[in-house]
């Protein structure tokens, strides 16, 4: 599932613009005399992640940096994992049978491109998970989505309502619980499609860069080295405490 604790944690601003796991003494000392107040240097274990695309991350550091880059339609709460909250899909219906989910995307809201985002970038999205079908896709698939059938089971009427129709009927939090996780990401489908080549729904540029909306945007990736991320001020839900935000892969 998301890392909604991660991105709380990244979001709050700090009186020391410095978290350290695992530094001590000196290190300590220099890392809060050298890094700004507005940024937050981070040590932890990084090296799980092999891809930036949020059709094939299924790792634990890869989770959490989606959930700094991208948003989902919906989220939960991490003080109580009972609330599912809204996040792109500001409100959402189900149908009496139970197959039918229809969600209202929130107006307003632009991708780090500043390009607008809107119901088709969620159907593209989601769409894009299911024919890649990679380490995560069951959690999309599980429902009955195929390549085959996904032009009718995942749609958008309009510019402002995505609609999901499932196989048969699930218990409805098991189903928007697996829309929180992180397959679920919805990218900028403009910008992906620029980087398409031979059909890959643009899966090898996003390998390593991002096509988000989230409260931060991707600066930099090392493999086993380090992720940079730098707030994103046009973010619909408000700016994040951090300018800044520095994770840096320390082994021990």
């Amino acid at each position: 599932m998301r890392g909604r604790m991660t991105r709380r944690h990244f979001m709050a601003a700090s009186t020391f613009g410095v978290a350290a796991f695992g530094i001590s003494g000196a290190a300590w000392r220099s890392a809060l005399a050298e890094t700004p107040s507005d940024t937050l240097v981070q040590a932890a274990l990084i090296d799980d992640i092999i891809s930036l695309d949020p059709a094939e991350i299924f790792e634990f550091s890869g989770a959490e940096y989606g959930s700094q880059v991208y948003d989902g339609l919906i989220s939960y709460d991490t003080t109580d994992v009972s609330k599912i909250l809204p996040e792109l899909a500001e409100s959402w219906t189900i149908s009496d049978d139970g197959k039918t989910y229809t969600f209202k995307i929130r107006s307003g809201v632009t991708f780090h491109s500043g390009n607008p985002l809107s119901a088709q970038d969620a159907v593209y999205s989601l769409q894009r998970a299911v024919a890649l079908n990679l380490s995560p896709g069951f959690i999309l698939t599980q429902f009955g989505f195929t390549t085959e059938n996904m032009a009718d089971t995942i749609k958008a009427p309009d510019d402002s309502t995505v609609v999901l129709t499932t196989d048969q009927a699930y218990a409805p939090t098991f189903v928007l619980y697996c829309l929180t996780a992180g397959v679920g990401n919805i990218v900028d489908s403009k910008l992906v499609k620029e980087h398409e080549v031979d059909g890959d729904w643009g899966h090898e540029w996003l390998k390593t860069a991002e096509a988000g909306s989230g409260p931060f945007t991707m600066v930099a990736w090392k493999p086993n080295e380090s992720v940079s991320y730098a707030r994103y001020d046009g973010y619909w839900d408000g700016p994040a405490g951090f300018a800044r935000v520095i994770t840096r892969h320390v082994p021990e």
